[in-house]
């Protein structure tokens, strides 16, 4: 059987300066979902990358004196170098700038002038230089952009026009037939009533007021306008051709998740499906509106002065700490909240306490009891079975959590095994077996640890890779596969532990 496959894209990130934390949540965020599905034996292909046209860059370039390309050049390899930092497993980094996408950009734009999709025509209205876009009056906040609160102009220029009323009632029909198209729901209910409903205006397309952009085919003084470039990325780069769709196009497309902030939803849900429609494709299954990550209950940003650095976190806790915190903190559908101090309760709490301890205790009571070997005699008792029970049944709540995205709900119950482990050895005091008689018993015990943490591992994987490697390596394990978790009893005997080494260090305060 051909392993079902699993196309997933985050937002490619705006190369307008170096992304803070809250950008850099949706690439974990996305990675914990790829990983997951390849841990289920799906064929997975995670697409990122960096949106790079428009005129707010070229302004930041003219300030700092660089051509526009040196400018995000630099910009897109920093934003790739913090998406490795944080250790993200993406197959494919793609730049709106690479040659690909501007041809097939060209081509895209050409197909839907010809199919009467796109129109000149003149464009007034009151627009917002930092997020490159048009507002009427009625749209505005206290008279300023609704997205980032800044002053708007007036302008007026000409353009090209695609016709979005033409789709405004087969998007109405299917977003209110397909349930599960926009989530949450909070999302899908926000741009049927608040954006789709009232009336779809035609949405300007070209540029004439700057360069920094992908030529219009037919009209060079016209550059394409942030929208269609950034959103076509999607199929430019799985090989969709206006002439001819290759066969790597079709294997991939539709995608199976576009995982976007939840300011963006707008563009993906409504612009995205009318572009999709008049190039005769099908739409993507799901878009993920994911919340926002905040410090001290206020919106991360650079001008506000309070943006925090994944790399700077990262040097400071580790990967695996600042993924946790991102993955754990933020729920499916509400902001979360990020500061120094809440990090640092999480990492001692969860990290160090729950998880590190129970994994350090357990290996040096093996090493301490029985010279580091696996050892098992088989003698159950009641107690026992409430351990496994909980281990084995973690699996199927895992998956489902993960079916729905709910990412940091999966992650507690990943922990769960991890809580009810540290339980059961105080329920059953392997220190006070040592000095018995009872050495059998303890040879349970100490085997029920082992493989509680073992599979405690293979689901932590998709969320702390590099902690589930270095745990699988103290056990001294090669079985870290989803199969081996079905049953209990996997770890095998007579293996040889390897030596205790901390996974995290409590911090002092």
């Amino acid at each position: 059987m051909e392993n079902k496959k699993y196309y997933i894209t985050t937002a490619i990130a705006y190369t307008s300066g170096k992304p803070h934390i809250g950008n850099t949540y949706e690439i974990v965020l996305a990675d914990a979902i790829a990983r997951f599905k390849r841990l289920e034996g799906y064929d997975v292909y995670f697409q990122t990358g960096t949106d790079e046209h428009g005129e707010k860059i070229e302004l930041k370039a003219k300030e700092q004196g660089k051509t526009p390309k040196e400018f995000v050049d630099e910009v897109s390899s920093d934003i790739k170098r913090i998406w490795d930092v944080m250790n993200t497993s993406y197959d494919k980094f793609v730049r709106t700038t690479d040659e690909i996408h501007e041809k097939e950009v060209q081509k895209i734009f050409k197909k839907m002038y010809d199919k009467g999709d796109i129109y000149l025509g003149e464009y007034k209205g009151l627009y917002c230089t930092p997020c490159e876009s048009f507002w009427t009056e009625s749209q505005l906040v206290d008279g300023k952009c609704p997205d980032c609160g800044r002053d708007v102009k007036e302008a007026s220029e000409e353009a090209y026009f695609f016709k979005l009323s033409k789709y405004q009632e087969k998007l109405e029909k299917f977003i209110e037939e397909n349930h599960k198209f926009i989530q949450p729901d909070s999302r899908r209910n926000e741009m049927l009533n608040n954006f789709i409903k009232p009336g779809l205006q035609d949405l300007c397309v070209s540029r004439t007021t700057f360069d920094w952009g992908i030529p219009v085919p037919f009209d060079k003084k016209h550059v394409v306008y942030v929208w269609l470039d950034a959103l076509t990325n999607y199929i430019t780069n799985i090989g969709y051709d206006v002439d001819s769709p290759s066969e790597e196009f079709k294997k991939w497309w539709p995608a199976d998740l576009h995982l976007i902030g939840k300011d963006i939803v707008r563009f993906h849900s409504i612009y995205w499906p009318a572009f999709l429609w008049s190039l005769d494709l099908e739409l993507p299954k799901q878009i993920f509106g994911h919340p926002w990550l905040l410090t001290n209950n206020d919106k991360i940003g650079k001008s506000r002065g309070n943006a925090i650095y994944a790399d700077d976190l990262v040097e400071k806790y580790g990967v695996d700490a600042v993924r946790y915190y991102v993955l754990h903190e933020i729920p499916f559908a509400n902001d979360g909240n990020l500061t120094y101090e809440l990090l640092e309760e999480r990492y001692n709490s969860d990290l160090a306490n729950i998880l590190g301890n129970l994994v350090n205790r357990t290996i040096s009571m093996n090493k301490k009891y029985f010279d580091n070997k696996v050892v098992n005699s088989n003698l159950k008792e009641p107690v026992d079975e409430d351990l496994i029970n909980t281990v084995i049944s973690a699996k199927e709540k895992i998956k489902a959590c993960m079916d729905e995205l709910r990412v940091s709900e999966a992650i507690d119950s990943v922990f769960e095994i991890f809580r009810r482990a540290n339980k059961y050895i105080d329920e059953t005091t392997p220190w006070i077996l040592a000095k018995s008689e009872n050495k059998d018993r303890l040879k349970s015990v100490l085997y029920n640890l082992l493989e509680s943490i073992r599979i405690g591992a293979v689901l932590l994987s998709p969320f702390l890779p590099s902690t589930s490697e270095e745990i699988f390596k103290q056990l001294n394990t090669d079985k870290t596969t989803y199969d081996t978790i079905n049953t209990f009893g996997a770890i095998e005997i007579g293996k040889t532990l390897n030596d205790p080494k901390p996974l995290f260090v409590r911090i002092q305060k």
